[in-house]
């Protein structure tokens, strides 16, 4: 797996990281048994990136975390976040940015991670209620007092960035980002460039949705939250499955998977951006990583772009409920 730097940071990372939110439940019943098995693999492959939060279970993941990689904590790059509040049984308690809250939750990301200092620590979900200065300028105390590496922010509009920037250094942006997302590419990818800040696409493979293997809500499990999500409600697929014709194409032409297309696609996009699709199958790994030696042509890069125009999809990348918090 080809390494790098990620951002302006000392942070050395792999190509493609790791979404381990999938590990503490969501799309099937957490398995912690599997799960360690596929961490340790993970370590095994070459990632060195491994992504986080609070809200992953409630707490769950970090533990997973710490307990899976023991020792190699210290050898990978864990990144964690905090904000996206989650009650003792996983049911959403909003957002919490304010300045008080941040070194409380900082203490509990580190205790469960088991670590001095946390990486990359990233607030998960703007607090429309809060100033963004006021979060970043409590989370850089965090990074002066040495409890934290570096801060990043997850779905910030481009107003948010440059705002943040002015208190603090900004390592990060995380935000959805995938053949059927593309809105980051009108102002809050560009705005990330011109302010030196690494892009983290999570999602990738659009939930899954351009691995192939889903065509139908049927194909998604009694109890995956997917089924909450108006891409994969009935209606919207039928439209939405067409676009993967293109994909399908180019992925048989080239005897590859459908999902190491779109992850080459995402790769195109540039060095600045790291890709951080979640899986539990050391298999997938593998093939994830083998997108790395996928290079598309010009004219299958164009062929995909035309295939997967932005605002294409059909159906809220969210449930409604949700979306307000997305690009705040």
């Amino acid at each position: 797996m080809r390494n790098r730097n990620i951002g302006e940071s000392d942070l050395q990372i792999s190509a493609i990281g790791l979404g381990c939110a999938l590990m503490s439940g969501g799309y099937k019943e957490r398995d912690d048994e599997k799960s360690t098995v596929a961490l340790r693999a993970a370590v095994d492959l070459g990632f060195k990136y491994f992504d986080s939060s609070d809200a992953y279970g409630n707490g769950h993941n970090e533990e997973l975390l710490r307990a899976a990689l023991g020792e190699d904590m210290k050898r990978v790059v864990v990144g964690t976040k905090f904000g996206n509040v989650r009650g003792p049984n996983g049911e959403r308690g909003g957002t919490n940015g304010k300045p008080d809250y941040v070194p409380i939750a900082c203490e509990n990301n580190l205790k469960r991670l088991g670590v001095d200092v946390i990486d990359l620590y990233t607030l998960h979900r703007i607090d429309p209620e809060v100033p963004i200065e006021d979060t970043v300028g409590a989370m850089g105390r965090l990074v002066d007092e040495g409890k934290v590496r570096y801060i990043g922010l997850c779905e910030a509009s481009a107003d948010t960035l440059r705002r943040a920037s002015k208190v603090y250094k900004i390592t990060t942006l995380q935000s959805e980002y995938s053949l059927w997302s593309r809105d980051v590419e009108v102002d809050i990818l560009p705005t990330c460039r011109e302010l030196g800040i690494e892009f983290v696409a999570y999602a990738p493979l659009g939930r899954g949705f351009l691995g192939g293997e889903i065509r139908k809500p049927a194909d998604l499990r009694e109890g995956d939250r997917r089924h909450d999500h108006p891409r994969f409600h009935e209606e919207n697929m039928a439209a939405n499955v067409r676009m993967l014709e293109t994909l399908d194409g180019i992925a048989g032409a080239r005897r590859v998977h459908q999902s190491q297309v779109a992850l080459a696609w995402l790769l195109s996009r540039g060095d600045d951006i790291l890709q951080i699709p979640g899986t539990s199958n050391p298999a997938h790994m593998q093939s994830n990583i083998d997108a790395t030696e996928v290079e598309l042509t010009t004219a299958e890069l164009d062929q995909l772009d035309a295939a997967f125009p932005m605002g294409i999809t059909a159906g809220t990348r969210y449930p409604e409920k949700q979306m307000h918090l997305m690009a705040q």
